[in-house]
């Protein structure tokens, strides 16, 4: 299977891993973390606050805030949205992403 890139001749300035929930995963330079994420397969990295559904990017775009993950201990950040960037570790994020709020 072809992708876009093939089609144009392009390819990525730069090549790295970050890591995902403790996996090594292949970035390349330009990619954001939900593009990353949804190169190696993986759909859903979050759940929701209450009933605790899966959830991943929906509109691609940073207005729906289903993507949000846990990048380098900061948590809510939008996967959509932020580049991914040599050394970065995300986790998935649960509810608030702030732990236990009283």
């Amino acid at each position: 299977m072809s992708e876009p890139r093939d089609l144009v001749g392009g390819a990525p300035e730069t090549s790295f891993t970050l890591d995902f929930d403790g996996r090594k995963l292949p970035a390349h330079s330009g990619q954001s973390i939900a593009a990353v994420l949804w190169s190696a397969g993986i759909t859903a990295w979050r759940t929701t606050r209450q009933g605790g559904a899966p959830r991943g990017a929906f509109c691609g775009i940073g207005s729906c805030y289903d993507c949000l993950v846990t990048v380098n201990g900061r948590p809510n950040q939008r996967a959509c949205l932020l580049p991914a960037r040599p050394g970065d570790t995300v986790t998935p994020q649960e509810g608030t992403g702030h732990g236990a709020l009283v």
